[in-house]
């Protein structure tokens, strides 16, 4: 009789796009499509980055609005700040 290996949401993160572009062995490449059909974030993740590799390589390039690249850049500073602060006391 032989057992499923199950496979991390981390594991199928790291290897999503070898995933796209067939760079992993068959085994792997079963592993992970069990996976996708249990794990509704995991399918979540394909579906994204499928929809990545389709915007970046159809070629077209777009134009980001006004000041969203400061916006931006202000939010993941903000963010990574806050992130670094000691939790408050209670």
């Amino acid at each position: 009789m032989q057992h499923s290996i199950e496979i991390s949401c981390e594991h199928v993160w790291r290897e999503v796009s070898n995933y796209l572009d067939q760079e992993i062995d068959a085994k792997l490449r079963a592993r992970m499509e069990a996976h996708f059909k249990v794990c509704a974030h995991c399918a979540a993740v394909l579906d994204g980055a499928r929809n990545l590799v389709a915007i970046v390589g159809d070629g077209r390039a777009f134009e980001l609005p006004r000041g969203f690249r400061e916006r931006l850049r202000a939010r993941i500073a903000k963010q990574l700040s806050s992130d670094q602060e000691p939790p408050e006391k209670l």
